[in-house]
C-alpha cells in the first residue's frame, strides 16, 4: 500500500502533464485515447487541436497535483493526501475537458457541400435534383 498509491498518482500525473504539454504546444494529433475525446472536439483536426489547447493547462496543472500528491504521499505515507490529491487532479482534468468541449461546440461547424460536391457518386452519376 505504501509504494501503490505513489507509483499511481506519479504515473496519472506523467501522463496528464506530457498530454497537457502537447496539448498546449499544438503537437496532440487526433486519436482515440487521450486529450478531449468529445463528438464536438472530434469534428475535424482544427477543432480538435483548438479543445486541446484550452485543455492544455489545466491538463498540466492537475499532473503538477497529482506528482505533488505522490511525492508527499512518499515523504509522510497518508492515504488521506493521496485521496485528496487524486481526487484534485481528475476534477482539474475533468474541468479542463469541459472548457476544451465548450471551446470545440463554439467554433462554427464547416459548411458540407450540397449535391454531390465532394462524394463519390458511383453508378451512373448524380442526379440533377439532388442540390434542390
Amino acid at each position: 500500500m505504501n509504494i501503490v498509491l505513489p507509483v499511481v498518482l506519479g504515473l496519472l500525473g506523467v501522463v496528464l502533464a506530457a498530454v497537457g504539454i502537447l496539448g498546449l504546444q499544438g503537437r496532440l494529433r487526433r486519436n482515440r485515447f487521450v486529450g478531449v475525446r468529445t463528438a464536438a472536439s472530434l469534428r475535424d483536426d482544427e477543432t480538435f487541436l483548438l479543445a486541446n489547447r484550452v485543455a492544455g493547462l489545466p491538463n498540466l496543472v492537475a499532473g503538477v497535483v497529482a506528482l505533488g500528491a505522490g511525492l508527499a504521499t512518499i515523504i509522510a505515507p497518508n492515504v488521506t493526501v493521496a485521496v485528496i490529491g487524486l481526487v484534485g487532479a481528475l476534477g482539474i482534468a475533468v474541468a479542463g475537458g469541459v472548457l476544451g468541449h465548450r471551446a470545440a461546440e463554439a467554433l462554427p461547424v464547416p459548411e458540407q457541400p450540397k449535391g454531390c460536391g465532394g462524394c463519390a457518386c458511383g453508378g451512373g452519376g448524380c442526379s440533377p435534383l439532388a442540390g434542390l
